[in-house]
């Protein structure tokens, strides 16, 4: 299971979205209270992403993450460290934004980041299970060897 286009880690949903539009412009769907995946709400923030940058790799211990990208495209990865999962060793990649609206809910424990595919940016929505607490979470480099994953190059 640890195919890089394997869509199962234990724990991770990817949901489709929807992005309703009109004349006037759209109103972009992301988590609602009564979404069965909805845990609770710590807090939202956006991150911007510009072409060819990768932001990776982030781990929390205890806050469920989940994402949406509302502006351009990324290139999210995730990948199954925990000891305990059926799906250790497993990694999951998928292109999310407006064209492929969907939310990703990240489990606490795998690790994740994201590349900007999107010119000249990219918006992800981020809304966590907890508010921001810098000792909840690690963070390595993309290219940290701990993680078997090759991101694009850098610009």
């Amino acid at each position: 299971m640890n195919s890089k286009n394997d869509t199962s880690i234990e724990g991770v949903k990817i949901v489709p979205l929807k992005i309703f539009s009109d004349e006037r412009g759209s109103v972009s769907h992301m988590l609602k209270s009564s979404d069965p995946h909805f845990i609770r709400f710590g807090e939202i923030y956006f991150s911007m992403i510009k072409h060819g940058v990768t932001k990776a790799w982030k781990n929390h211990k205890i806050v469920t993450a989940n994402y949406a990208c509302i502006h351009g495209e990324v290139r999210f990865v995730m990948y199954d460290e925990r000891v305990e999962s059926s799906t250790r060793g497993a990694f999951v990649e998928i292109n999310i934004g407006p064209d492929n609206y969907s939310l990703v809910v990240v489990p606490p424990g795998v690790w994740n980041g994201f590349h900007g595919v999107g010119e000249p940016f990219s918006i992800v929505a981020s809304c966590a299970t907890e508010s921001y607490d810098p000792t909840e979470f690690e963070r390595i480099k993309p290219d940290s060897s701990k993680i078997p994953y090759q991101w694009p190059e850098q610009p």
